[in-house]
């Protein structure tokens, strides 16, 4: 406004020029950006796909005996896959590019958390929602209804993995990490990396795994049977659950600095990580997003345990700091449970494939969340006790995750419901057993036809005796075509070939195949055999105890007696007299008796020397003379050693080949007197023991 008129006339056109010029420029730079960012969400897309493509032709020919693509087509997928994880630096932890190997611990090492885990502040209410937010942008998410772990990435490879534990110290779990289904351990971003997220098994996997553990280690829902799951010491039982990782929070990422949360949870997506469902709101959309997620619960396929609203704004968020028990910058949101006042009509018992006896409740029908209620499950014999149910009560009933009908209260608390007696399939006898989740009841008749399935499969499991190809649809079909009605008619289907040959499902090359396991299982160690019979509070730990007091004798083992068993240290009375109880019974002699005649039992022959018994090890860098680190970490657990991840006051070596580097674990190594040794020390230390 201070120029002279005809120089502002001659101004207009060159500030419009450099305005268009500048809009274009922000238009193309967009365009490719987005472009880039379809191109990088189709490139995991297509990886995804591949990966569960190539998985399930895998499974087909190796396990079902079935061909779903021909030779050829595998191979182009598969090098299809290997050159999209080389163009991206991403391979997932199921990718059949990677020769998983699994590793066993002894314990689960404590790990300090460098950044303290807190819990949030909850709310049942919108309002409080819209309130909290106020003018500010925010992210809500789901929250979702699992284990949280910790993650670091180091030079683009997984480095550790520790659970959430009280918030301040957990346990490293990165040996079951490693076999996370969807879970990333090779990503383009080379710095350290840390993030947190949320192990979780889907609903459908719950059934399945559930339906395949033995009574006493069943799951009440997917949450405990991940925590368990994650919590393993063998990964291989980690890598057969189907273990889910979706990260909600990125803590760092060395060089990199955003400012917002989006971006980097949208930075997590480009680095192959499945992250958490989220919307962007402000306080007058909240509602409408709360809405939203609610209506989204019934396709979920991971049970989720409401809502999280953090703030967008992460110098915003870091501002705020925290109290002594919340983080100021975000509030979790439970939904209100909407209840229904009903009458219970009946509990029906309802004896499982698996021999429990499932207490459903059947009550008046109501209306919840949508839809016509008029059944709940009770899930075991001591929920009936807690809640004194007895027919004709008043009780409120709700939908637990808004899905699945649950009691929530009962008013009347006659406590007048029955325990059945008697199984409803058989009329046998039924008894009250110890399951994770308190009392459950179960038909003591091994026969009945509702446990045949169970029993067999148990029988055949791989701790047990170890016969692949014996699903259990396999088991079923075998049963309705009267080939094989106890496990001992296992080992006599070969007399049986041309009516299993002409089944559903089967041919000549999977009869083949089964026959070929059954054979080899037929020898088998004592320990592993006991543990196939189905013993009752008997797992492959206790077997082993009783048949190494009994020096593998088994005549000794079968006819052991209350008192000698008690003798045991970690035997129980309780499970004494079960096992003396089993053998005793006649029916249970006849199917050993008979199973014998097909059997070898052999004793474990172990030669090495356990020249490390009592010594803990942490291996890192680079390795020399192994081919990578893992077969050095066998080499010490098959001399009796322990490996860990983490140095502490109990490690007794730190192997690495750079003594001198400035490392971490080099440091607290240094700081705690532990001995840092290289490989070739390693190496002398086998030679000079042997």
């Amino acid at each position: 406004s201070k120029l002279p008129l005809n120089l502002e006339l001659l101004a207009i056109p060159l500030v419009m020029s450099m305005q268009q010029k500048f809009i274009s420029a922000a238009y193309e730079y967009h365009r490719q950006t987005q472009n880039k960012n379809k191109h990088g969400e189709k490139t995991m897309s297509r990886m995804n796909e591949l990966v569960e493509l190539l998985n399930k032709a895998s499974k087909a020919y190796y396990q079902e005996a079935r061909e779903i693509m021909s030779d050829r087509e595998f191979d182009e997928l598969y090098d299809e896959l290997v050159k999209l994880e080389k163009e991206t630096g991403i391979v997932r932890a199921d990718s059949p590019t990677r020769n998983v190997g699994y590793r066993v611990l002894s314990e689960l090492t404590k790990v300090s958390h460098p950044h303290p885990m807190l819990s949030l502040n909850k709310t049942k209410e919108t309002e409080e929602l819209i309130s909290f937010v106020g003018d500010s942008t925010a992210l809500l998410s789901y929250k979702m209804d699992g284990l949280t772990v910790v993650l670091t990435y180091r030079n683009g490879e997984l480095e550790n993995a520790v659970t959430r534990g009280n918030g301040e110290i957990g346990e490293d779990i990165t040996h079951n990490a490693l076999v996370f289904k969807n879970l990333p351990i090779n990503i383009p971003f080379k710095d350290e990396l840390i993030l947190r997220g949320e192990a979780v098994i889907s609903f459908d996997d719950f059934e399945k795994i559930n339906d395949s553990l033995p009574n006493e280690d069943k799951y009440k829902n997917p949450r405990n049977l991940c925590s368990g799951s994650v919590r393993q010491l063998n990964s291989e039982i980690c890598a057969k659950r189907n273990v889910n990782l979706i990260a909600f929070t990125l803590v760092s990422a060395n060089g990199k600095d955003f400012k917002y949360k989006h971006e980097q949870l949208d930075f997590l997506d480009d680095l192959g990580f499945t992250t958490v469902k989220r919307k962007t709101v402000d306080k007058n959309n909240i509602s409408d997003m709360v809405e939203f997620f609610e209506k989204e619960i019934p396709n979920n396929r991971f049970a989720t345990d409401g809502l999280v609203l953090t703030f967008d704004d992460i110098e915003y968020s870091n501002s705020l700091g925290a109290t002594s028990k919340f983080p100021r910058d975000s509030i979790a949101f439970k939904w209100r449970d909407e209840t229904a006042e009903t009458v219970l009509r009946e509990i029906s018992w309802n004896t499982s494939r698996t021999g429990l006896i499932n207490p459903v409740a059947v009550f008046d029908p109501v209306e919840l969340e949508g839809t016509t209620v008029s059944r709940a499950s009770v899930h075991n014999v001591s929920i009936v006790r807690e809640l004194k149910l007895g027919i004709g009560d008043k009780i409120t009933v709700y939908k637990a995750n808004m899905i699945i009908p649950q009691i929530a209260e009962n008013i009347t608390k006659s406590d007048t419901a029955i325990i059945p007696e008697k199984c409803p399939v058989c009329g046998s006898d039924t008894e009250i057993i110890t399951i994770k989740e308190g009392s459950a009841l179960l038909c003591s008749n091994p026969n009945c036809m509702a446990q045949r399935v169970m029993t067999i499969g148990h029988f055949v499991s791989r701790n047990a005796m170890n016969i692949d190809g014996f699903s259990d649809a396999t088991t079923q079909r075998l049963i309705d075509a009267g080939v094989i009605e106890s496990y001992p008619d296992i080992y006599t289907i070969k007399e049986h070939g041309n009516t299993i040959i002409n089944l559903d499902g089967f041919g000549m090359k999977s009869f083949k195949n089964l026959c070929d396991a059954i054979e080899k299982s037929k020898k088998v160690k004592l320990p592993n055999f006991i543990y196939a019979l189905g013993i009752n509070s008997v797992g492959l730990s206790t077997a082993r105890l009783i048949c190494k007091h009994f020096e593998d004798d088994l005549q000794a083992v079968i006819n052991a007696d209350v008192e000698e068993l008690t003798k045991i240290d970690g035997i129980g009375e309780i499970t004494a007299q079960k096992f003396v109880r089993y053998f005793n019974d006649e029916n249970n002699r006849d199917l050993l008796n008979r199973v014998l005649k097909y059997i070898e039992i052999v004793k474990e022959v172990n030669e090495d020397k356990k020249i490390f018994e009592g010594l803990t090890f942490v291996v890192t860098g680079k390795v020399n003379n192994y081919p990578n680190r893992k077969a050095l970490q066998e080499d010490i657990e098959k001399h009796g050693g322990k490996n860990t991840s983490q140095i502490s006051a109990k490690t007794s070596y730190l192997i690495n080949n750079d003594i001198t580097s400035s490392s971490t674990k080099n440091k607290t190594a240094k700081k705690l007197g532990i001995p840092i040794i290289t490989e070739d020390e390693f190496i002398d230390m086998l030679k000079e023991a042997e």
